[in-house]
């Protein structure tokens, strides 16, 4: 798909003269900035319009234009960043971060949306840097430290993680996802009692997440209440059938000790049939 050069914008705007038969006049041009800011901002809106939609290469284009328009507007790098990301290009998503952050080096979103970028690299130790930098700044953001929290599980510094997700869910007191991870440390440490306790809570909160309710299902279906294992484990797939694919669940942090047992849940013949209607059913 061609491009939308910055030359082309310039002549549709009236900002460059083009005699057809001379090419681009030698005259001095003034440009209107105000114009240009302007119509690089539009462009960003219909970036992230665009990248909504998941229309990714269009919507890249145009934030790209957008940064050549207002090169100073660190949102314009970010927003680049945020598609790249969407696309799965985590090295250019980190390189616009970083020009972001060399307009705005005290912007702790940058430094938030940095660590998210360094822990899909498996950078952890960068990611911890930068999410502990910008809670420096900012420190009462809950995402923030979901995501820490997140850094310090796949370190196995499992206290650790466990004390920064209590903070954020000190700070919004229905942060469900904060309480399913500290289930799935206190798994991994072989506590399945407090795991369920906390996929409970989880559930409590939001009944249709269905991670948790997997969760539930596998512990007790390991544990040997299986009637309540398989009704659980079939409601949740119902739900999202994503989540009985085992590489899905270590995108979604699951360690080795509950994916054993989630293996073991997955191949039961009920559980199997049950997948293959949810996943047809949500592919309609």
């Amino acid at each position: 798909m061609k491009r939308i050069s910055l030359l082309s914008l310039l002549i549709s705007a009236n900002l460059v003269w083009v005699d057809p038969a001379q090419g681009l006049t030698p005259h001095t041009v003034t440009l209107d900035f105000d114009l240009l800011e302007r119509r690089g901002l539009e462009l960003a809106q219909e970036a992230a319009q665009l990248a909504q939609f998941q229309q990714l290469p269009l919507a890249l284009q145009r934030a790209e234009l957008a940064t050549q328009l207002v090169p100073g507007d660190y949102r314009l790098w970010a927003l680049v960043a945020d598609i790249h990301l969407r696309s799965g290009e985590t090295g250019e998503a980190i390189a616009a971060l970083k020009v972001a952050q060399s307009i705005a080096p005290e912007e702790p979103t940058l430094l938030f949306a940095l660590g998210s970028a360094y822990f899909r690299e498996a950078d952890y130790d960068a990611a911890a840097s930068s999410i502990q930098k910008g809670l420096s700044l900012k420190p009462d953001i809950p995402g923030a430290l979901f995501d820490l929290g997140n850094v310090y599980y796949v370190q196995q510094q499992y206290a650790t993680a466990i004390a920064t997700y209590d903070k954020a869910i000190a700070l919004k007191e229905d942060f469900w996802e904060a309480l399913n991870n500290i289930g799935l440390v206190n798994y991994e440490q072989g506590n399945s009692a407090a795991a369920l306790d906390y996929w409970q809570q989880a559930l409590t909160i939001n009944p249709e997440a269905a991670e948790p309710k997997l969760a539930v299902a596998v512990a007790l279906y390991a544990k040997g209440d299986q009637a309540t294992g398989l009704t659980e484990g079939i409601a949740a797939l119902t739900l999202d059938s994503r989540y009985g694919d085992l590489d899905f669940l270590k995108e979604q942090l699951w360690g080795d000790r509950i994916l054993a047992d989630t293996t073991i849940f997955l191949a039961v013949p009920q559980v199997r049939e049950a997948l293959i209607r949810a996943q047809e059913q949500q592919a309609q």
